[in-house]
């Protein structure tokens, strides 16, 4: 696999080796030991699939204090994935990524703790994420997609939103308390 890095600390993108065949092909999408060489924790406390039609936009969503960090990998169809620092004490405070990721391509995307995280569906897609720690409604918090400040430059315009997503506080609006801080991360 290679593994790259990306502007943000410790955000990486992941491509697996692929080993295709008269039949189709195959890849690993995890391994304990070849994923913690590269700094990904090698427990895991659930694993979710989201399925999403043409232009469906989730995020931008991440934990705190219960914070998460997530695997995403793509089975079926592409989507624009990104990746928001959303720590305050941050040097990359409020800076994004973004990444093509698709049945085709295999790629995986790690996001560590401290990092809001939303994708738009580029075709209908089923998405696998594989997270640190479960779901905690009492801790689940979400960035406004289109925050202005932010400037994230998504494909396609308007999106299908889910209400939460939609009514959502811009990064600035966001208590203080409700963001993580830089070395709060297990």
């Amino acid at each position: 696999m290679i593994v790259s890095k990306t502007t943000l600390s410790g955000v990486r993108v992941i491509d697996p080796r692929v080993f295709p065949e008269p039949r189709g092909w195959t890849f690993e999408t995890w391994n304990a030991a070849r994923y913690a060489a590269e700094g990904i924790p090698s427990v895991f406390a659930q694993d979710n699939v989201s399925y999403s039609l043409t232009g469906v936009l989730r995020g931008l969503h991440f934990q705190h204090p219960n914070d998460q960090a997530k695997l995403v990998s793509v089975l079926e169809g592409e989507i624009y994935d990104v990746v928001v620092d959303v720590r305050p004490d941050s040097d990359t405070f409020g800076r994004w990524v973004g990444v093509m990721l698709s049945g085709e391509n295999h790629r995986q995307l790690w996001v560590p703790e401290g990092y809001a995280h939303g994708f738009v569906a580029r075709r209908p897609s089923i998405v696998t994420y594989k997270v640190t720690a479960p779901y905690d409604p009492a801790s689940a918090r979400v960035v406004l997609w289109s925050d202005e400040d932010l400037r994230i430059d998504w494909p396609g315009s308007d999106p299908l939103l889910s209400e939460k997503d939609a009514s959502a506080p811009r990064l600035r609006e966001m208590p203080r308390e409700f963001l993580p801080r830089v070395g709060n991360q297990r």
